[in-house]
C-alpha cells in the first residue's frame, strides 16, 4: 500500500537502446556496403602512363565487352548516348567525361562512342587505363 508518498516519473530519455540499434545498423551497413557495388566487369588496357587526378564531379562512361554502355550506374544503348548525355551533364554540372572501355572492343566501336560523347558537347574526355605490371612481376 502507498503510505502517502507520490512516485515521480522519470523525465529523462533512455538512449541506451537507441545507441544499441544504431551500432547494429552500422555494422550491417559496413558488412553489406562492399557487396552493393554494381557495375560491369571491364578489363581496361594497361599502360605505363602516370596516374592522373580524376575530377570527382566527372562522369564515367563504361563500355563492356558485350558493348553495353553505362553512364555511372545508368545503362543505355550506345545509340542513345549522344542524346541523353547532355541532360546528364547539365543535371550533374559536370564538364569532364571519363571513358572506360574494355580492351577487347574493336577500335572503331570505341571511337564511335567517343564521337557520341563529343557530339554531346563534351570537350574533355579522359581514357581510363590500368598501370602496367613491370616485367619482373609478370613471371
Amino acid at each position: 500500500m502507498m503510505t502517502g508518498q507520490k512516485t515521480r516519473l522519470m523525465s529523462e530519455i533512455n538512449v541506451t537502446p537507441f545507441v544499441d540499434v544504431m551500432l547494429v545498423l552500422l555494422v550491417i551497413f559496413m558488412v553489406t556496403a562492399p557487396m552493393m557495388t554494381s557495375g560491369m566487369k571491364i578489363e581496361v588496357p594497361q599502360t605505363t602512363h602516370e596516374r592522373m587526378d580524376i575530377d570527382p564531379k566527372g562522369i564515367v562512361v563504361s563500355v563492356d565487352s558485350s558493348r553495353k554502355v553505362m553512364i555511372n550506374d545508368y545503362q543505355l544503348d550506345a545509340s542513345e548516348l549522344a542524346e541523353r548525355l547532355p541532360k546528364i551533364l547539365e543535371s550533374m554540372k559536370a564538364d569532364e567525361v571519363y571513358l572506360k572501355a574494355d580492351r577487347t572492343l574493336p577500335y572503331g566501336f570505341v571511337m564511335s562512342v567517343m564521337a557520341s560523347i563529343r557530339q554531346a558537347g563534351v570537350e574533355k574526355i579522359g581514357m581510363v587505363t590500368e598501370p602496367a605490371m613491370p616485367e619482373s612481376q609478370k613471371r
